[in-house]
């Protein structure tokens, strides 16, 4: 059965108040106990807004772009569907959820996963 990611960009929330960070955080908990419930739910969560860092093709490790400088992954969920129809209903539910946009990207299937 098809994976698909879906994720949205660093500061696709800070339009959200402090205040209704408790909210948005318990409205998308349902969603994700509701992904668990219908057996779709894989893995996923929130990335802290940090400095990365990069491991280079040649092994080597050096301090990543700051996140203003290009888009980086804010957070994601991956599942497992059978349509990306149904990836998109679930990507809908988790944009109501979180106040922002998603994106939807199907994963490559790899048998040894």
């Amino acid at each position: 059965m098809p994976r698909y990611l879906i994720s949205f960009d660093d500061g696709s929330m800070d339009h959200i108040s402090a205040a209704d960070l408790p909210a948005v955080d318990a409205a998308t908990r349902v969603v994700v106990r509701q992904a668990k419930a219908a057996g779709v739910w894989i893995f996923g969560g929130g990335i802290l807004r940090q400095r990365t860092a990069i491991a280079a093709p040649d092994g080597s490790v050096s301090d990543g772009p700051a996140p203003e400088t290009k888009a980086v992954l804010g957070g994601f969920s991956i599942i497992e569907v059978p349509s990306r129809d149904d990836a998109l209903a679930w990507a809908a539910r988790f944009a109501e959820s979180c106040r922002c946009a998603q994106e939807v990207r199907e994963i490559m299937f790899d048998p040894e996963s």
